[in-house]
């Protein structure tokens, strides 16, 4: 049995995630047409398939792909932004300040709001989403270095004229403007891929 299997809708999560957890024994289960689906809504014929794949898998599962997140959580998985947005909610109710959550795929925006306004619990979600789907295309072409550069541009755009507590990068696709940004801004930028890896994985596990 695998450490851990992951649900990716993209190709390039692989390598990704593999060098997260070197030493993990990991099980990648590649969708692109998932999300090519789901992006005009999951459903029951989406949902079934995706049932019968996650039935044929044994151990804890992630979820990589933030549309299909709420689906597979109701199927028992860990959906890859979860952990992100518990430690999203705890910096903008510690400085008392807005989350920024930027995002590019309009069908991530409501799963992505929801799991955050959830993290916050019982206290007030002081969330504003960034909507950068412009540069979607780029990652499409399979230019991460591009996309993750533009997106850092925009959202320091964003940063530069209003005050947040911290920056939540809601698809994992988006996890290189994290470094970028990080030489540029002194807040907090969170990105799934290395937070949920650390929470699902032992210390030991990881590289």
């Amino acid at each position: 049995m695998a450490d851990l299997t992951l649900i990716h809708t993209a190709e390039v999560h692989v390598a990704t995630f593999a060098a997260l957890a070197p030493e993990a024994d990991l099980c990648h289960v590649v969708r692109p047409d998932w999300l090519a689906r789901a992006q005009t809504g999951i459903g029951a014929d989406l949902t079934a398939e995706i049932s019968a794949e996650f039935k044929a898998v044994t151990g804890p599962v992630l979820c990589t792909c933030t549309t299909l997140g709420p689906t597979v959580e109701a199927m028992g998985a860990t959906r890859v932004d979860w952990p992100m947005m518990q430690i999203a909610a705890q910096h903008a109710i510690t400085a008392q300040k807005p989350v920024l959550m930027a995002y590019c795929l309009a069908s991530t925006a409501e799963p992505s709001f929801a799991l955050l306004r959830r993290a916050f619990g019982e206290r007030h979600a002081d969330i504003t989403e960034l909507a950068l789907p412009q540069h979607w295309p780029l990652f499409e072409a399979g230019n991460s270095t591009a996309f993750c550069a533009a997106l850092a541009e925009s959202i320091a755009i964003e940063l530069a004229q209003n005050d947040y507590a911290c920056v939540v990068l809601a698809q994992a696709s988006m996890a290189g403007t994290a470094a970028i940004l990080a030489q540029q801004v002194a807040l907090p930028v969170l990105a799934s891929p290395q937070i949920a890896m650390q929470a699902l994985l032992a210390p030991q596990i990881l590289g």
